[in-house]
């Protein structure tokens, strides 16, 4: 496992966006949550999960209240799972394919009852729901979304744990509808006000920390800095082909998020500092990290 680049004591440059937010319609503002594929398995590998990793994760996010009180929606990518599969089947050439589809949505699925399975183990009602269930794209991008299958689960109690997928495709016949541009289309429809990545990286760097020991990390971002983050942001670290683009289409994706909804604050931040996604989710400025807002 490659080693995470050095701690950076957390700054006390931000104040904490209270966790107890009430969202303008009323009722719990919602966070979103996604732990990202490079850290829950190691993409260089084939299906291989860190579990150690994976159960500790589990362990904070159970420690936070908010998410036994309907106001958590958890995401997670796929990593040396779905991504893998994608690329020995070539999903993204023969979109149209149901034997590459299958493959690739059954690999995406396994990783997912790996995370709901380490969720139940500390506590949580987690329950699993397929990207490609929710999601309908067209020519590659999603383009609706059935928020309400999401709700429904969260009005009864239940943490709903959502994963990138294969999904229908009007254009092409099918596409991955991938983590981020998921959570990007519900964010609106459940109102959620915090979205918190936890990557195997300490934030957003102007380089590659694992490449680059001058790398520094960007504490704050907004919408002006679009255009000059564009040449710094890098792809997959690993030889692995990333089919949902990279760091790059994370944070952009991001960003125009904010520049849409600007009440909504992103915090990207490490998985594999011990403590970090707790912070997070208490909105405690020890997670350290990049915040994204407008």
């Amino acid at each position: 496992m490659t080693s995470a680049p050095p701690v950076i004591p957390a700054p006390s440059r931000r104040p904490a966006r209270d966790a107890n937010d009430v969202r303008p319609s009323g009722g719990p503002a919602r966070t979103f949550l996604k732990l990202g594929g490079a850290l829950l398995t190691e993409k260089a590998g084939r299906e291989a999960v860190r579990a150690d990793v994976l159960a500790r994760l589990a362990d904070e996010v159970a420690a936070w209240p908010g998410s036994r009180a309907s106001r958590l929606v958890l995401f997670h990518g796929s990593g040396s799972f779905a991504h893998v599969a994608a690329g020995e089947t070539r999903f993204l050439a023969r979109p149209g394919d149901p034997d590459a589809f299958a493959r690739v949505a059954a690999s995406a699925r396994r990783l997912n009852a790996l995370v709901v399975d380490a969720l139940i183990a500390a506590g949580l009602p987690a329950v699993g729901i397929p990207g490609g269930l929710v999601a309908t794209c067209a020519d590659g991008r999603v383009a609706s979304v059935r928020s309400d299958l999401v709700e429904d689960r969260l009005v009864l109690g239940l943490v709903p744990a959502l994963y990138g997928d294969a999904a229908p495709d009007s254009v092409r016949g099918s596409a991955i509808a991938s983590t981020e541009p998921l959570m990007i289309a519900l964010t609106e429809p459940l109102a959620a006000t915090r979205i918190i990545l936890a990557t195997d990286v300490d934030g957003v760097f102007s380089g590659d920390p694992h490449a680059d020991a001058g790398a520094v990390r960007l504490e704050i971002i907004t919408p002006a800095d679009r255009d000059r983050l564009v040449g710094c942001l890098g792809g997959a670290r690993s030889g692995v082909s990333d089919v949902t683009g990279g760091m790059a289409s994370k944070v952009l994706g991001m960003i125009d998020l904010v520049t849409r909804h600007p009440k909504v604050e992103v915090l990207i931040v490490s998985g594999l500092r011990h403590g970090a996604v707790m912070a997070a989710l208490e909105g405690d400025v020890a997670a350290g990290g990049t915040v994204v807002r407008a």
